[in-house]
């Protein structure tokens, strides 16, 4: 067994409950192998993202994605947080989520962020279903990318992904991303989120 299948099987989560295996088997690596997304597989991801839930049909939810050594790609780099660039800046594809902030109308979608995420949790799966991995990133410099890429108001920059097929080497992480990777994977327990009849005290 490799050493990034062997990070794979340790990252399957314990569940309490026996849920979806793709879900089980989702994490969020920091070393792809060094192989470019293929296009049918990039399609396959964003029709996923497509036929997410949407309040009123609004689909509010855009990508914007750069292949290594491009301009745009070393954009996206640039807005990392430092923690994320020591290894994002080697993952194939580099991609930002965004949504659009308003109604056609003008007025505030509500639900944006939400749909939004529902989205990308389309995207996810389909990606654990076809081997790619998606490492989600709140460390970005949303402001920044607007800039750059001259996004208008209307809409809002959110978070990063990094993108690539399960794999890459983890001798070329440091020693402590390395440990990152190994590390026990935790979450809350359902009583501490789910509340039934009443709002806890």
């Amino acid at each position: 067994m490799t050493a990034p299948e062997q990070v794979q099987l340790e990252n399957i989560a314990d569940c309490d409950y026996e849920i979806f295996a793709l879900l089980k088997q989702r994490y969020s690596p920091r070393t792809f192998k060094e192989e470019k997304i293929k296009k049918q597989h990039l399609n396959q991801l964003f029709e996923a993202a497509r036929w997410a839930a949407s309040s009123n049909n609004l689909q509010p939810w855009r990508f914007l994605y750069a292949e290594q050594n491009t301009d745009a790609y070393e954009k996206i780099v640039s807005c990392l947080s430092e923690e994320n660039k020591k290894w994002a800046s080697k993952a194939p594809l580099l991609m930002l989520s965004i949504f659009k902030q308003t109604n056609p109308d003008g007025k505030e979608n509500f639900h944006a962020l939400h749909d939004l995420g529902l989205s990308l949790g389309n995207m996810t799966m389909q990606a654990q279903y076809m081997g790619i991995a998606l490492h989600h990133m709140a460390g970005v410099d949303w402001k920044k990318a607007q800039e750059l890429f001259h996004i208008s108001n209307d809409y809002h920059v959110t978070t990063a992904i990094a993108v690539g097929y399960y794999g890459g080497e983890l001798d070329k992480l440091s020693e402590e991303l390395q440990i990152e990777e190994m590390k026990e994977r935790k979450r809350m327990q359902q009583s501490e989120f789910a509340f039934m009849n009443k709002w806890p005290d």
